[in-house]
């Protein structure tokens, strides 16, 4: 394994990075086909971490034909041997939680510190999908003495999960969980931004399975159409942009493969005037997860605060925001990291000129920090604008930093601009009064949606969206029967004899 060491955090830990820089498949490393290696940057630092494998379309089918082989194997393991088996996975990860926080952090740009807790979540995925494997449950169903009728379910076959660079660990690791425990083989594209912590997952585990159950390959958009379009691939889940979603349907469309998409999200927190001004700004800045720069799908970018408690709201958002300065990702001090790569920094700040451009009110931000021991990274400081439906950054997902504050009257109008993007991911309502929450909750079209909270995961509640923002739900019982297939059997007995 390589140590990389930052000069610009003379404070922060060595980065243990993984040795093996190719593709992972078949039990083994392999150099890419074509032998095409990239460049891995440091969001925070601009330091070259490296090169990885730049994986094509070979690359692809040989791993998909090891996980082929090797699902004849996998799914025949007993269902408490895997649960077994993903236990202890589960034990690797906490036990290796603060070296994977650390890859992340300087691969993705997310402070280390809550990375540790990315590790953490992955774990408690493993052990949440292991405790599920003999609830996999068909039915009966009565049809006379001399006939039993019932139905099974088994695992569908090889499953490609293609992940996102904002939490690379978590989701290769808790995403590949449910499928595993079903007794599919599952072939991971990590984001090619930022894909070194699934290299290193696959280093610490990759002995623990049957060789193809589990397999990494990095590379870009030849490798991710290729998995999604690939005969042998049964199912293709993802988690990314609206855009990439369409073109994953598109090419699983030719195969009919089923699809699970978990895509962008343009998100509102709704306030009432009886909420408390406080507990509103809190939840404003919490739910656009400035600690990883908002870039999250779940991430309240819309602000809706009723103009009886705007002021006091904005007032204390400037104050509370400042907890969030950005910093050199490795470092255990800092609060907020580096956008991910220098191609997301610049969209984002076309974004922000825009606003501008368009007579959006910057209340704070704007722009990148004047630290000149970042002039390195891409960091754009937390950014806040009051703006109207009229503002493109009120409409489209950004995916960085900046969030768009509404000042509201009339409840119709607000749920009407609520609801009038192309996304339904997440919403967050803020109000003491039950009746007002409910309705809300129910006019609101979004498929996850806080009361008096914001942000949080729950692990056993369905998380997902409505209209673009995907299909399919995951963290939950659903998630594991979506990669199982229903066969019924029918029996015909032989009369009695007499």
């Amino acid at each position: 394994m390589t140590t990389v060491v930052s000069p610009q955090a003379a404070s922060a830990q060595a980065v243990v990075l993984p040795k093996n820089r190719g593709a992972y498949y078949g039990g083994a490393w392999h150099e890419p086909k074509a032998g095409r290696f990239v460049e891995t940057i440091s969001p925070g630092t601009g330091q070259s971490l490296g090169k990885v494998a730049e994986s094509g379309a070979d690359d692809i089918d040989a791993a998909v034909a090891s996980a082929k082989v090797a699902f004849m194997e996998w799914r025949r393991v007993l269902p408490l041997e895997r649960a077994k088996i993903l236990r202890r996975i589960a034990e690797i990860l906490r036990q290796n939680a603060n070296e994977l926080a650390m890859i992340d952090a300087a691969d993705c740009g997310n402070p280390v510190k809550e990375m540790v807790s990315d590790a953490m979540i992955a774990a408690a995925q493993m052990e949440f999908f292991a405790g599920f494997v003999t609830e996999m449950k068909g039915v009966s169903i009565p049809m006379g003495p001399d006939v039993i009728n019932f139905s099974v379910r088994e695992p569908l076959g090889v499953v490609g999960r293609i992940i996102p660079f904002n939490h690379p660990f978590m989701f290769c690791a808790g995403k590949s969980a449910a499928p595993l425990a079903a007794g599919n083989t599952v072939v991971v594209k990590p984001p090619e931004q930022s894909p070194l912590s699934s290299l290193r997952l696959a280093e610490l585990i990759g002995g623990l399975l049957p060789a193809g159950a589990f397999n990494v390959v990095p590379g870009g958009q030849e490798a991710g159409q290729r998995l999604a379009g690939h005969p042998d691939v049964a199912m293709i889940a993802l988690i990314g942009s609206v855009p990439t979603g369409r073109a994953v349907m598109k090419a699983a469309s030719d195969t009919v493969k089923r699809t699970m998409l978990e895509l962008g999200g343009k998100n509102a927190l709704i306030a009432y005037g009886d909420a408390d001004p406080d507990e509103v700004a809190a939840a404003v800045i919490g739910g656009m997860n400035f600690t990883w720069c908002g870039q999250s799908c779940g991430s309240t970018s819309r602000a809706f605060i009723h103009e009886t408690i705007y002021d006091p709201v904005v007032t204390r958002v400037k104050e509370k925001i400042k907890y969030y300065k950005p910093g050199i990702p490795t470092d255990p001090a800092t609060t907020m990291g580096a956008i991910v790569s220098k191609k997301q920094f610049d969209r984002v700040m076309r974004f922000i000129e825009s606003a501008k451009t368009e007579g959006a009110q910057l209340i704070t931000g704007g722009g990148p920090p004047a630290d000149p021991t970042l002039k390195n990274g891409f960091f754009i400081e937390p950014t806040v604008f009051a703006v109207s439906e009229k503002n493109r950054i009120a409409r489209e997902e950004i995916f960085g930093p900046v969030l768009g504050v509404f000042k509201w009257r009339d409840v119709a109008k607000m749920l009407e601009t609520v609801n009038a993007v192309e996304y339904g991911l997440t919403a967050s309502i803020w109000t003491n009064d039950l009746n007002t929450a409910h309705r809300t909750a129910l006019a609101v079209q979004a498929g996850y949606v806080w009361i008096n909270e914001v942000s949080k995961h729950f692990l056993g509640a369905p998380f997902g969206g409505f209209k673009q923002s995907g299909l399919g739900r995951e963290e939950c019982f659903e998630e594991m029967l979506s990669f199982t297939q229903e066969k019924n059997i029918h029996i015909r007995l032989k009369p009695a004899k007499t």
